[in-house]
């Protein structure tokens, strides 16, 4: 698709690669890269395609080159079946600076499907070695809240997908939070869960769509909450499958998890296959942990 096509010619672009291959709808992709240059770039996936799907494409190289760089890339900000701004923002890159590299984004405009017209920027300060980064606890709660973003959708359909994760996780009316946005960024909806703990914060998220109700939207959401919140686990599932190739860079690092998805173990089995090191998935009671070493 036009998101994945994006962010091969971007990761050919910041490595001085030769490609062959890419094209919408290619079966074969050869890709041989060369020296990485860091630098000023700015990319556009043409759709609603994700920019955080190309950003995350880029910035691993990166956070280790041999300079700053800036990324402003354009295309949706909050997609299903991508990482979202927020959880970009909130979740991963909190967890990355730890690693030591300075990573600043910005949300300069919201992109939704089908319209897009999104735009985010990204500041990298890389450092010459990744420092080793271990999750295994999530600490105590610092705060937990809701908030449903709607641009040229009905008020109701926020106030009823707030109340609805009201009810299932018992909260108060001051952690419902109704985010509106201008029309001409819309028609969008999303219903974000956004849960701080001392050393991990995760977000959960889900997408309004065409036919589909406000509650069964609000409800997507605050079951992968709910489920996050009964276990003990450092990160939810999603947060688990993005620190896999960070931690990969460094040769070494570990987290707990909620749950071992078909996603993380195919993800671990990738970055095994390309950088050699080893990702051991081990159940540790109602937990999983996941370790890499080299």
């Amino acid at each position: 698709m036009r998101q994945h096509l994006t962010a091969v010619k971007a990761a050919a672009a910041v490595c001085s690669a030769e490609i062959s291959g890419a094209e919408i709808g290619s079966t074969q992709l050869i890709f041989q890269p060369g020296r990485l240059r860091a630098g000023d770039y700015s990319f556009a996936v043409g759709t609603a395609g994700s920019c955080t799907l190309v950003l995350q494409t880029v910035l691993p190289p990166l956070l280790t080159a041999s300079s700053t760089s800036h990324i402003r890339i354009a295309g949706g900000t909050h997609n299903k079946g991508a990482p979202p701004f927020n959880f970009l923002e909130r979740a991963f890159l909190p967890l990355l600076r730890r690693m030591g590299p300075r990573v600043q984004v910005e949300l300069v405009s919201y992109g939704f499907y089908p319209r897009g017209g999104g735009e985010i920027c990204a500041h990298i300060d890389p450092v010459k070695t990744l420092s080793p980064l271990h999750v295994l606890e999530r600490g105590r709660r610092i705060e937990a809240y809701a908030e449903s973003y709607i641009a040229a959708i009905p008020i109701h359909v926020a106030q009823r997908e707030l109340a609805t994760i009201g009810r299932m996780l018992n909260w108060l009316p001051e952690q419902l939070k109704l985010r509106g946005l201008p029309n001409d960024v819309g028609p969008g909806n999303v219903v974000s869960i956004t849960i701080a703990h001392e050393h991990v914060t995760d977000v959960f998220t889900a997408f309004g769509e065409k036919g589909v109700s406000a509650e069964a939207v609000a409800k997507e959401a605050g079951n992968e909450a709910r489920d996050y919140l009964a276990s003990s686990a450092a990160t939810g599932p999603h947060l688990a499958d993005q620190l896999i190739l960070p931690m990969a860079l460094c040769g070494t690092g570990s987290f707990t998890t909620s749950a071992a998805t078909t996603h993380l173990k195919t993800n671990a089995a990738v970055v095994e296959r390309f950088m050699g090191c080893h990702v051991d998935v081990s159940s540790v009671g109602e937990l999983f942990q996941v370790s890499i070493r080299p």
